[in-house]
């Protein structure tokens, strides 16, 4: 990743943090969207980061096979941890997150 990417990554992580002790007391349930190439490596992957959190990690495959959503709802003590959370997640090949 580029220096100017990675500023960018990290104000947006800046941004979310400002914005989510704003508006959400802690802890709280806090619901992750990601959709990944469809693959059970990378699926397995992102649940692994979840494991032993007590998430709730529902799928959906795309239409046309391609793609899978993961919605995942967890509770997490703090918004610096959703971010560690975001922040895993994006070590995974081809995952966007919403």
């Amino acid at each position: 990743m580029q220096e100017k990417d990675k500023k960018e990554v990290e104000e947006f992580y800046e941004r979310l943090k400002v914005e989510l002790d704003r508006t959400t007391t802690w802890p709280a349930l806090y619901l992750y969207k990601f959709i990944v190439p469809t693959s059970d490596e990378k699926i397995k992957q992102i649940e692994t980061i979840f494991d032993n959190t007590g998430a709730v990690i529902k799928t959906k495959t795309s239409s046309n096979g391609k793609y899978t959503s993961l919605s995942i709802e967890v509770n997490l003590d703090s918004s610096d941890a959703v971010i560690h959370k975001y922040k895993e997640v994006s070590a995974v090949e081809g995952v966007i997150s919403l």
